[in-house]
C-alpha cells in the first residue's frame, strides 16, 4: 500500500475481493482507510470499512483500529475490532496491515458466526456463557507528569472516543488522574496503547512512551455510582474541589482511599 500512498482514494487491482484505500498524513502519524468486500455467511458480500490510525512509532506501536459495517451488527463489528486487535499484537514490531486484511478477508465468516450464536440466543444456556467481566467497569489511572500536555490531552481524548470510554482527565496542581468508565475490554485495550505509544517527550523533547503510570483501581461500577455521559477534560484549583467530583459520582471510598495520599 505504501507505494500508493496519497490524498484520497484509489483501486487496488488484481485481487478478487477490490480493495480500495485512502490515506491521510496527521501530525500524530497517519490514518489508513481501507474498503473490502468479504464473504460472509451464506456467502453473502459484506462491505467492510477499516480504518488504521498509524502512530508515528509503528509498527513498534499497535495501529488504532475502528471497523464499520452497514451489513453487521455494533456486536459484530467491537468482535471483529478485537480479534483484529489480537492478531496485531501477534505482529507487533513488523509491518502487518497487508496481514490483518487478509486474516479478516478469510476469518470474518467465522468470526460473525460465533458473534451470532453467542448474542442470538436468549437461553439459560446464554446466560451460563456470559463472562463475570461483563458490564460497566471503572479504573483510576495517576500519571506522573505531562510534558507535552495539549497533545497528550488530544490523544486520550482520541482514545477514549475509539473505544467509547466515559469518564475524566482531572488536573489539580501537579496531580493527573484519568478516570475511566466503559467495557473491560475497552479498558484493558485503552491500557495497551497507554502504555505502547509515544505519548509525550521526554526531557530532551523527544517523543516517549508513558511509563510512569499508575493503576490505582480497577473494579466493577456499583449500582449507586454514577455513570459518566461523556469524557471530559477538568482542572481543579482545589483539593476539596476535586473531592466534590469524586463524590457527585458516588466515588467517595475511591477518592479516601487514593488520592490524598498522592499529595503525601
Amino acid at each position: 500500500v505504501g507505494a500508493h500512498r496519497r490524498q484520497g482514494l484509489l483501486q487496488l487491482t488484481g485481487a478478487p475481493c477490490p480493495w480500495r484505500t485512502g490515506c491521510f498524513p496527521e501530525t500524530d502519524g497517519i490514518t489508513l482507510r481501507i474498503q473490502i468486500s468479504v464473504k460472509g455467511l451464506l456467502d453473502s458480500d459484506i462491505l467492510l470499512k477499516l480504518s488504521f490510525h498509524l502512530p508515528v512509532s509503528y509498527p513498534s506501536s499497535l495501529p488504532n483500529i475502528s471497523i464499520h459495517s452497514e451489513q453487521l451488527t455494533r456486536v459484530q463489528c467491537k468482535d471483529v475490532k478485537e480479534r483484529l486487535l489480537e492478531q496485531a499484537k501477534r505482529h507487533l514490531s513488523e509491518p502487518m496491515l497487508h496481514k490483518l486484511v487478509l486474516w479478516i478477508q478469510q476469518n470474518l465468516k467465522h468470526i460473525i458466526g460465533k458473534s451470532e450464536t453467542s448474542n442470538g440466543s436468549e437461553t439459560s444456556t446464554l446466560s451460563r456463557c456470559i463472562s463475570t467481566e461483563d458490564g460497566l467497569w471503572i479504573v483510576l489511572l495517576h500519571l506522573d507528569h505531562m510534558r507535552a500536555k495539549a497533545k497528550y490531552v488530544k490523544t486520550v481524548e482520541k482514545w477514549t472516543s475509539d473505544l467509547r470510554l466515559t469518564g475524566r482527565l482531572m488536573f489539580m496542581g501537579k496531580v493527573i488522574l484519568i478516570l475511566l468508565q466503559g467495557e473491560r475490554s475497552s479498558i484493558k485495550e485503552y491500557l495497551i496503547l497507554q502504555k505502547t505509544c509515544k505519548v509525550d517527550v521526554d526531557s530532551s523533547g523527544k517523543k516517549c512512551r508513558e511509563k510512569m503510570i499508575s493503576v490505582l483501581s480497577e473494579t466493577k461500577v456499583q449500582t449507586e455510582q454514577k455513570r459518566f455521559q461523556g469524557f471530559e477534560v477538568k482542572e481543579y484549583s482545589t483539593l476539596d474541589e476535586l473531592q466534590k467530583e469524586f463524590e457527585a459520582a458516588g466515588l467517595t471510598e475511591l477518592f479516601s482511599e487514593f488520592v490524598p495520599a498522592l499529595l503525601k
